[in-house]
Formats: C-alpha cells, structure tokens, sequence
C-alpha cells in the first residue's frame, strides 16, 4: 500500500486446496481483506459476535447463505452479515473474488 490507496489486483491469489483470504488492511476500527475461491470451494457457516461483516463480490459467481437465506451472488452484489448472525459461502460457483470488511475487526 501506498499512504492511503491500495491497487487490489495485485493482492489476488488463489489456493487449489482450499479458499484463500489476504488481508488488505487492519486498523483499530476496521479490517479489509480477499477471500478467494476456486469452483466447488467453500467456507464453512460461522459467526463473529460483535462484529458485523460484509461481502462484496468482486468477480465469479457464488452461493452463500446468510441466517436462513441462500442467494447466488454475482460481481456488484454486496451480502451483509449483522454481528452474531451465521453466514459463509456454501460453494463457489466460478473463481471468485470478494472484498471482506469487518468492524470491528476480528482478533489477529
């Protein structure tokens, strides 16, 4: 990162195994990261207590699942994630790009 401005793309990276996240930035009130996703890769349901969390979809296609709802997402598209309520993404339909924000942030 240069000062305050961050060129995304070159923070892209993908891992055949598994989903991978980057972490962009961390300050004391908010956290920025990539969560990538080849096809067929997930995240597990889970929650942050006390910590709200966003999703924006880069590129892809994925189906992610937030409290009770499961919605396909596609680029442009924004998931919102309230403080304690289960989210994650049940499978990626594409390769995937997503922007992750989280305030607070969660535990480094």
């Amino acid at each position: 990162m240069h000062g305050q401005f961050l060129e995304i793309a070159g923070h892209i990276v993908f891992d055949a195994d598994r989903g991978a996240k980057v972490d962009l930035l961390r300050g004391s009130t908010l956290f920025l990261g990539l969560n990538t996703f080849e096809p067929g890769q997930r995240q597990a349901p889970h929650v942050h207590h006390g910590t709200d969390k966003f999703y924006l979809l880069l590129s892809g296609k994925a189906r992610m699942i937030v409290g009770d709802e499961t919605r396909d997402v596609v680029p442009g598209m924004l998931v919102w994630a309230p403080a304690s309520e289960p989210h994650g993404v049940v499978e990626a339909l594409e390769r995937t790009v997503m922007l992750v924000g989280m305030a607070p942030p969660p535990p480094a």
